[in-house]
């Protein structure tokens, strides 16, 4: 019997979203709840509900997991899986909690990187990019003509141009490149990244907003200037 089907039901689609990973480099409650309530503070919209990973490469062994977990999401973070968890009890009980633990993707780009020379084009984009729409252009810079309203993403493993105003979110060097930049013509970004290095508008320096600017990975930080 054929079936003829007028609509997809389902469709699978590789796709990029930004995600944050939060360090957990140590097992003090005092000490992780006082980082997270400073970071929340200076971008409250930003964070709520916000998903992250964790990275447990250095979190110490025998800690009160299940505590700090509490804690985490008392902040309005949601966890999404976990990453470089070397500690088997953890990992059991990660596992047990229903969360996935992925794969090293800093070493395995690292890898990708070494095997493979990545050639960077230009992508362009003409129209306005609206609150919801994220722009990739991999192994590409990428090239806007017009205005990124807030809420909407552009991410390039190359460089970004914006020749309008910069409200939502920019990621350059989305594979791990630290040499990317990212430049517009009049700066109010909500967040600013280079090869997961990231800063938030409150960190824009005031004289800077509503300005040309330059953004550019410094000395292990996210460096901004006037252009």
């Amino acid at each position: 019997m054929n079936v003829k089907y007028e609509k997809i039901p389902l469709k699978l689609k590789g796709s990029v979203f930004t995600t944050l990973v939060l360090y957990l480099n140590s097992n003090k409650k005092n000490i992780i709840d006082y980082f997270l309530r400073q970071e929340i503070k200076k971008s409250p919209e930003f964070f709520k509900n916000a998903p992250i990973i964790i990275n447990l490469s250095l979190f110490p062994k025998n800690s009160n997991w299940r505590e700090i977990y509490k804690l985490i999401i008392s902040h309005g973070l949601i966890i999404i899986g976990f990453v470089e968890c070397n500690d088997s009890y953890l990992k059991n009980l990660i596992k047990k909690l229903g969360f996935p633990i992925f794969s090293n993707t800093k070493s395995l780009l690292n890898k990708e990187k070494k095997n493979k020379k990545i050639v960077h084009k230009s992508i362009f984009f003409k129209n306005t990019i609206h609150s919801g729409q994220t722009i990739y252009a991999k192994k590409s810079d990428l090239i806007v003509t017009n205005n990124v309203n807030e809420g909407a993403e552009l991410i390039a493993d190359g460089n970004i141009h914006v020749y309008g105003k910069l409200r939502g979110r920019a990621l350059a060097g989305a594979h791990g490149d630290h040499t990317r930049k990212i430049f517009c013509t009049n700066l109010y970004a909500e967040l600013l990244s280079i090869s997961g290095e990231y800063c938030l508008i409150d960190s824009i320096p005031k004289n800077i907003l509503n300005k040309s600017a330059q953004v550019s990975f410094k000395n292990g930080i996210v460096c901004i200037k006037k252009l």
